[in-house]
């Protein structure tokens, strides 16, 4: 990988009143200058950019969290809210800023089995809500790649999805109620658990997915499910992103209801995996173009799950639209199958430097995006490596590049722009977004200028003025 970008110079140093004020708020054992303290938060996830803090401040509750945003007000000093620092698109690193980190914000407040609602702060882990919604017999259902570090503020903060959007939706769907402390230092309290609530302006969707440049969420409520006891696991092979498309239509229309995840990725991702992923083998015998990995699940102990995938694969065998299937018949072997998949993203980092783009198309186009994208790359660079994967059942596909085998990452890294405009144009022309689940951040600030609806702009940017006119919250990001 290349050497990060440097963000712009800070100051060395913190005045001493401010940092004394955030140290009388939080404790001393809990706000740092030392650079050693917080070095590994001021990088992105992929090492593509290098950000400054003047410190690193870690509150303990809300009323902290306010104390310090009023601090900072007062003192006209930048502030930027960090959970896992798991981003990929910038939105954590500071800029010569104060660094506030969530990671003591990670209590379960309160769990409703019957209102189906666990109310959680900001810093818990992903993993943990998972787990705290399995000991009662739910499910929480976002799932990601890095839901043993990433913070559910962080989720809310970049609208996370993943891989059972399908069926459950991104963060907005699973969110009913927000705790947000604003750039005034005021707390709004609005955690509840209702799932109809008409007074007034829907509040909660303006924080979600603003990366933190209108507030600091601390906490949230959020949606639970019925604990799926039964699941059929598929890993499909086909002969390409048409033949996925009209599988994906098929099992849609036939199973609906337990249908939760559809994945799409072409062989080369696949072999990504194998090559650079120990435990991780080929369940098929021959080698093929392209990949689903589908499951169904449901919370009816007697329903018979992998009847109707077979039932489902054998119509789409004699459609043409299935080549091979393997369906795990055990916990260990749909384990193994999901491997293929959830260790995909770590096995491209072994094959250097990429571009990623992560874009949505309506899913009526998602085949015709994947063909036109890949011969347009193609053409600019012909030995560029077109690594496309996602979420086929929402439109998002993560469509990556990685590098041409004898091309230095520094080389290739400064296409970027290039490759931006063939795929974000093409994007665009299907009416689709440069932003699935991963934000704007610092990453996409130039892109959305240049793709979104003028119109809508200046409304994003009148929101900010009215509720950071300062331009204190995580400045330099989305807009």
């Amino acid at each position: 990988m290349t050497a990060p970008v440097l963000m712009k110079e800070a100051p060395d140093t913190l005045a001493p009143e401010v940092l004394a004020a955030l140290q009388a708020v939080a404790g001393a054992p809990y706000v740092t200058t030392h650079p050693d303290d917080f070095a590994g938060r001021l990088i992105e996830d992929r090492g593509l950019f290098r950000g400054s803090a003047l410190a690193m401040v870690r509150p303990g509750n809300t009323a902290e969290v306010a104390a310090v945003v009023n601090i900072c007000r007062e003192a006209r000093v930048p502030l930027v809210p960090q959970g896992g620092n798991t981003g990929l698109a910038g939105g954590g690193v500071p800029q010569g800023a104060i660094l506030l980190s969530t990671d003591r914000l990670n209590r379960i407040r309160a769990i409703d089995p019957l209102n189906a609602t666990i109310t959680v702060e900001a810093g818990c882990i992903l993993a943990n809500v998972q787990e705290a919604a399995a000991h009662i017999d739910r499910l929480f259902p976002l799932s990601l790649a890095s839901e043993g570090s990433c913070q559910i503020g962080g989720n809310l903060s970049s609208n996370a999805g993943g891989t059972a959007v399908l069926r459950y939706g991104n963060m907005r769907e699973l969110t009913l109620g927000l705790e947000v402390v604003l750039p005034d230092g005021e707390i709004l309290n609005d955690l509840n658990g209702l799932r109809k609530n008409n007074t007034g302006y829907d509040l909660r969707d303006l924080f979600i997915g603003a990366e933190g440049t209108l507030g600091i969420i601390t906490a949230a409520v959020l949606k639970l499910f019925p604990k799926p006891v039964t699941r059929s696991t598929a890993f499909i092979a086909c002969e390409g992103p048409q033949a996925a498309l009209d599988l994906y239509d098929r099992m849609r229309a036939r199973s609906a209801d337990s249908l939760s995840t559809f994945e799409y990725a072409e062989r080369i991702a696949l072999q990504m995996v194998l090559d650079h992923s120990p435990g991780c083998s080929d369940p098929m015998a021959q080698v093929w173009p392209a990949y689903a990995l589908v499951e169904l699940t449901s919370a009816d102990p007697d329903a018979d799950l992998d009847r109707r995938m077979t039932t489902i694969l054998e119509e789409a065998f004699d459609a043409g639209e299935v080549l091979d299937a393997v369906i795990g018949t055990s916990e260990a072997q749909r384990d193994t199958l999901w491997a293929l998949r959830e260790n995909l993203s770590e096995a491209q980092k072994s094959e250097g430097a990429s571009i990623k783009h992560d874009i949505a198309v309506p899913v009526s186009r998602l085949a015709d995006f994947l063909i036109q994208a890949g011969v347009a790359c193609r053409a600019h660079m012909p030995a560029v490596r077109v690594c496309p994967f996602g979420h086929f059942g929402d439109g998002n596909i993560h469509f990556n590049l990685s590098r041409p085998l004898e091309m230095a990452d520094a080389d290739f890294l400064r296409q970027y722009p290039a490759f931006n405009r063939i795929v974000h144009d093409i994007v665009a022309s299907m009416g689709g977004s440069i932003s699935a689940e991963h934000g704007i951040g610092l990453v996409k600030r130039a892109e959305l200028r240049r793709y979104k609806d003028p119109v809508a702009l200046k409304v994003m940017e009148r929101i900010k003025a009215a509720l950071d006119p300062e331009g204190l919250m995580n400045p330099g990001k989305v807009l």
